[in-house]
């Protein structure tokens, strides 16, 4: 049997585990499912043991079907901006506080003009908003402090991970940043910032740059995993990242596109820069950036109109999306005048105003479900026309073609829309795993199959198809653009 080395993708609602060979071909793999609770309106949470336990059944079904000698070593993708503190004892102090969390905005404000905004947008790379973990740890300082001044160690979801593979408090650069605590050029934990949460750098994780072995399974995991005691785990990163690994955009040319819940988008640049137009992350390989927009309403939103305004039979969801696609298609491109602006869950890039809210204009008489499915496609595919083309302006590169991954890249109606509206090549990817398969880069990386991670994205990472933007279509866009750009600047006030 080939070699292999095993790409872990620990997401919000899975743990998958792909076995990879050096060509990219998934031989292998296995998922369990995590469950997500919210105790409170605004507020997510998960058990962190349930990473582990998940992540453990996973790669149990891997070893199953392959020999774990052919095993030489794993990598791990985490879902991102995510949290958990543990006791002396390695054991958590409560349930671990995951990105969708909101509970932290009423702090938000409080905290940045203690440190300064400013002074931590430099730093961290990331603009003031409730996403990073800093804000829901200056919240458990302030909110549960009996519990916040139990904690000896502070993990991301890598490092929980990582400690209960190998016993090793470790993580990965790419893994760390996204916290808002790491300072992001000089590849450590902001002291700066730490001093404000009465945190010590001693409590975090020691950051690794991916594709570098951090640890090696111990022989209490081997007997849970299946996994051959003393296999080397490598550091990895976070999920974007790590996609943007998997579909090989390690120059700006080529930005990954995932069209899933939310619509995250990164450009690889080599030198670290900060603008309100993106927020900056660490590259999932030993090297660079990614300036990464994100809109908190992809596939969310599409099923949102579904289920609250269609209230469509969830049993009949594949039908009903066929449906609206034909309908759709019959529909000109301006929706007829109707248009959208997606900001359901507030907005990031480049407003970053969480109290801002969606809207519909331009309904008429002759308007039916086709016309608003369409134009929300339309408004998310406008709405990423807008913010690639500030990151383009901010780094003065051109991008020639995302990547596409998630569940909307399946949709042949949302590729053309997306090529169309930002006047970009789309291209469809062999594997839809490519948080998965970035994690396995990392590992070859890191058990030496190859000298440098572009190299093994060039072997491991496939195109299968492109869909090329059509010109009549760009040039309707490109007239719709300026009047949807309008929109959030007359409703702000509202």
């Amino acid at each position: 049997m080939a070699d292999t080395v095993i790409g872990i993708d620990s997401s919000t609602t899975s743990t998958k585990a792909i076995a990879w060979d050096a060509s990219g071909k998934n031989i292998a793999e296995g998922s369990i499912p995590l469950s997500t609770f919210s105790p409170v309106m605004g507020y997510y949470e998960q058990n962190a043991e349930d990473w582990w336990n998940s992540a453990a059944g996973a790669l149990k079904k891997i070893t199953q079907k392959i020999n774990n000698e052919s095993i030489r070593g794993l990598a791990i993708s985490n879902q991102r901006e995510t949290f958990v503190g543990l006791d002396n004892k390695g054991n958590p102090v409560r349930p671990a506080i995951i990105w969708l969390d909101e509970r932290c905005k009423c702090i938000v404000d409080k905290f940045a003009g203690i440190v300064g905004d400013d002074r931590i947008h430099q730093l961290t790379g990331k603009p003031k908003d409730y996403a990073p973990v800093v804000y829901r740890l200056a919240w458990m300082k302030e909110k549960e402090n009996h519990l916040f001044r139990k904690v000896s160690r502070f993990c991301d979801v890598h490092a929980y991970l990582v400690y209960k593979l190998t016993g090793q408090f470790r993580t990965s650069w790419a893994s760390a940043d996204p916290m808002g605590i790491f300072d992001l050029e000089r590849k450590t934990w902001s002291e700066d910032i730490l001093k404000h949460l009465d945190i010590s750098p001693d409590q975090l994780p020691v950051p690794y740059s991916p594709g570098t072995i951090i640890g090696h399974v111990t022989q209490q995991a081997s007997e849970l995993t299946g996994l051959k005691a003393g296999t080397p785990v490598i550091a990895g990163g976070g999920d974007g990242q790590a996609a943007g690994l998997g579909v090989n955009a390690l120059t700006g040319e080529r930005a990954y596109l995932n069209l899933g819940t939310a619509v995250v988008s990164g450009s690889f640049v080599s030198k670290y820069i900060v603008d309100k137009a993106f927020r900056t992350m660490a590259s999932c390989s030993d090297k660079g950036y990614y300036c990464e927009t994100s809109l908190r309403a992809g596939t969310f939103l599409i099923d949102w109109f579904l289920q609250k305004v269609l209230r469509s039979d969830p049993g009949q969801k594949g039908k009903t999306y066929d449906d609206l696609d034909k309908e759709a298609k019959n529909i000109p491109i301006g929706s007829e005048g109707l248009m959208v602006l997606p900001y359901w869950n507030a907005v990031m890039n480049p407003w970053w105003d969480p109290d801002s809210r969606g809207c519909m204009v331009g309904f008429s008489s002759g308007h039916h479900r086709g016309h608003i499915y369409r134009a929300i496609l339309e408004g998310i595919a406008m709405e990423q026309s807008l913010s690639a083309s500030l990151v383009e302006k901010v780094t003065g590169t051109k991008i020639k073609e995302f990547a596409v991954i998630g569940g909307g890249a399946k949709n042949k109606l949302w590729r053309q829309t997306f090529a169309d509206a930002c006047d970009k090549a789309i291209l469809s990817m062999e594997t839809d795993e490519a948080s998965s398969l970035g994690a396995g880069i990392a590992a070859v990386v890191g058990v030496g199959w190859f000298n440098s991670f572009n190299k093994a994205a060039a072997n491991m990472v496939h195109v299968k198809g492109i869909t090329e933007p059509i010109p009549g279509n760009v040039s309707l866009f490109r007239d719709l653009l300026p009047r949807y750009r309008k929109i959030y600047p007359a409703i702000r006030s509202i």
